[in-house]
C-alpha cells in the first residue's frame, strides 16, 4: 500500500512541478503586456487570454500538488489538538462524504465541457485574437482525475494512521521559509 501512495504522490508533485512552469509564462506575458502597452503604446490582443489561460491552467494543475504536499488551507483551530487516529478518522470520513462527490462531479462535468469545447473547436470570445480553449478546458477533466487519484492516496494514508496512531511520511519537496526558521535551520541550507 505504500508504494501505492507514494507512486500517486510522485505524479502529483510531478504534475505541480511541471504546470509550476506556467507561473513563469503568466509572469512573461503579464510584464511583455505591461511595457507594450504603457512604454510602447502598442497593446496586444492576445496577452489577457494568455494570462487567463496560464492561471487556470496553474491553479487546477496545482491542486492534486497541494494535496500531495498536505499544503491546503485547514481550518484547524481544534483538529490539530486530536490524536492522530482522531485526526485521520475525521479527515477519511470528510473525504469520503464530500472531497470525492465534488471531485468525481469535477471530472464528470468537467469531460463533458471539454468534449464539447472539442466538438465546436471553441475559441475565446474575451478578445479580438480568438485564441483556441479548447486544449486548456481538457485540463478540467484531467486535474478532476488526478484529485480523485491523490484523495485516494490520502485515504489510504488516513487508514493507515487508524490503524498505527501514526501519519505516513510524505514525499518531501520545496517548503516555505518560516517552516525552515521554526526548525532553526538557515533557509535555503538545510542546516
Amino acid at each position: 500500500m505504500e508504494k501505492l501512495v507514494y507512486t500517486i504522490e510522485s505524479l502529483s508533485v510531478w504534475t505541480g512541478r511541471a504546470f509550476g512552469w506556467c507561473i513563469l509564462i503568466l509572469t512573461f506575458s503579464v510584464s511583455y503586456e505591461v511595457f507594450v502597452r504603457y512604454v510602447l503604446n502598442a497593446p496586444t490582443v492576445w496577452a489577457f487570454d494568455m494570462m487567463v489561460q496560464m492561471y487556470g491552467a496553474l491553479f487546477l494543475m496545482a491542486g492534486p500538488y497541494a494535496l500531495a504536499q498536505d499544503s491546503h488551507v485547514r481550518g484547524d483551530v481544534l483538529y490539530r489538538f486530536f490524536p492522530v487516529k482522531v485526526q485521520a478518522t475525521v479527515d477519511f470520513i470528510l473525504y469520503i462524504i464530500f472531497f470525492f462527490p465534488g471531485m468525481l462531479a469535477l471530472f464528470w462535468f468537467g469531460a463533458e465541457i471539454a468534449a464539447d469545447s472539442w466538438r465546436y473547436k471553441e475559441v475565446s470570445w474575451n478578445s479580438p485574437a480568438r485564441i483556441q480553449i479548447y486544449f486548456f478546458k481538457t485540463l478540467i477533466p484531467l486535474a478532476g482525475a488526478l484529485l480523485i487519484l491523490q484523495g485516494i492516496s490520502e485515504c489510504v494514508r488516513c487508514w493507515r494512521a487508524i490503524q498505527t496512531g501514526k501519519w505516513m511520511e510524505r514525499l518531501k519537496d520545496v517548503r516555505e521559509t518560516e517552516e525552515s526558521l521554526i526548525a532553526g535551520n538557515k533557509p535555503g541550507t538545510g542546516v
